[in-house]
């Protein structure tokens, strides 16, 4: 599976972005998908999760009730809209797919195929 991801740029605090994850090569009904990000000097953090059928979502707790990570199999896509974004939030964000019938992965090992990154950017 080869993942694409889109959508980064520069937001003000309070505001919003959505990121696009467009996979090709295969299918990604069979795939967990994720969003992690890595902010400079920091590990790759977890961001969210989302089952192969979409029906169950998991969410780091630095971004619950301001993230929302959806799918949307027929188009190949997932996606991360970002509301209320926090200075904090900046950092590359990566999508990823995990084989995998578990609801929630947040271990990036777990993850076998990865998008390049997205740079998000919040100013203060």
């Amino acid at each position: 599976v080869q993942l694409q991801a889109s959508g980064g740029g520069l937001a003000q605090t309070g505001g919003s972005l959505r990121l696009s994850c467009a996979a090709s090569g295969r299918s990604i009904n069979n795939y967990l998908m994720g969003w992690f990000r890595s902010a400079p000097r920091k590990e790759r953090d977890f961001v969210a999760a989302i089952s192969r059928l979409g029906t169950a979502t998991s969410y780091g707790d630095s971004v619950k009730g301001r993230f929302t990570i959806s799918r949307d199999n027929v188009r190949n896509t997932v996606y991360l809209q970002m509301d209320s974004l926090k200075p904090e939030d900046t950092a590359v964000y990566y999508c990823a797919a995990a084989p995998t019938t578990y609801a929630y992965v947040s271990n990036p090992t777990q993850y076998n195929y990865w998008g390049q990154g997205t740079q998000v950017t919040v100013s203060s």
